[in-house]
């Protein structure tokens, strides 16, 4: 089946933005697209840059070597909190800090939440790449227990704000990753507290974590940015209907785009940014929430100037 294909008008009004969630080769499974490959491509349609995301290892150091041969688009690193890593190890995110990384994700494979909503899968669903990996492991001995975030009493644990407070003391872009509704606020008002500025909630329609509209904008109201990203209603795991609903309740300014893109039956990553700014233009948004969404927020978040 052949992808879809942006408009002319799409193409310009992301321009310079920043894709904030990318999973691209090399990776621990097959991707579309590699890194540097991406980079070119970023750079000839004129947009800003990415960042890597992996489910189990930091790319600030692939990254900087990304910016070192293709330096027309801006490569960013990032780390993730499973197990691979250590979880909730703030070590870990100081040295990837130290290294260039620009953005922690809270638990993804190995978030609790995660975890209790593919124990409802039956065995015959199609599950996601990195879920067949786990399973993988799994069968193979390899097991990696849950990350918590909270106590029992719903406070976030001594690891999660030493995380916190290095996410903060860098500067860092803390995302919530997959994580579970409690553990989401719990750790958006503790990052606050720790001041960190800038804290996203990951796509909030996915399905292990559906937030309702309402509890969307109550995330928005507490400082968050929501991200909208192109793989969740593409692949079928909310109604694009659902996610501009959301868009439009939580408001550009409170917005990202990303495409959540990489996968190799999926559409091309460069073509994420301006596939949704297709759908948001069809649906009535403006040219100008369109690149608050894409370009102004997305570059604001990647610690480069917007472009003017």
């Amino acid at each position: 089946m052949s992808s879809p294909v942006p408009s002319p008008a799409a193409r310009e009004v992301v321009r310079g933005g920043f894709d904030l969630h990318v999973h691209v080769a090399p990776d621990v499974v097959e991707r579309r697209i590699d890194d540097v490959t991406l980079a070119r491509r970023f750079a000839g349609l004129g947009l800003g840059g990415f960042v890597l995301k992996s489910h189990y290892t930091s790319t600030a150091e692939r990254a900087a070597v990304v910016r070192g041969v293709v330096p027309e688009a801006v490569a960013l690193g990032a780390i993730v909190l499973n197990r691979a890593i250590g979880g909730m190890n703030p070590l870990a995110v100081e040295i990837a800090a130290r290294e260039g990384a620009r953005v922690v994700w809270m638990p993804t494979v190995d978030s609790l939440r995660e975890r209790e909503h593919l124990a409802g899968h039956p065995p015959e669903a199609k599950l996601p790449v990195w879920a067949r990996l786990q399973a993988e492991l799994s069968e193979r001995g390899i097991e990696s227990e849950p990350v918590p975030l909270l106590d029992a009493d719903g406070s976030p644990l001594p690891e999660t704000r030493a995380v916190l407070g290095a996410v903060a003391g860098h500067g860092l872009v803390l995302a919530t990753g997959h994580v579970g509704r409690d553990e989401v606020f719990a750790v958006v008002d503790a990052a606050a507290e720790e001041g960190v500025r800038e804290i996203v909630v990951t796509h909030p329609d996915y399905p292990a974590q559906a937030f309702s509209v309402e509890e969307q904008l109550e995330l928005a109201g507490r400082g968050a940015l929501i991200e909208r990203c192109f793989t969740t209603p593409h692949t079928g795991k909310c109604s694009w209907e659902q996610w501009l609903e959301g868009t439009r309740a939580v408001g550009a300014e409170r917005t990202i785009l990303s495409s959540d893109l990489g996968q190799v039956q999926n559409p091309p990553v460069e073509d994420g940014l301006a596939l949704m700014a297709d759908r948001l233009l069809d649906a009535g948004f403006s040219d100008a929430e369109v690149h608050t969404m894409a370009v102004e927020n997305t570059r604001r978040l990647a610690g480069v100037a917007v472009a003017v």
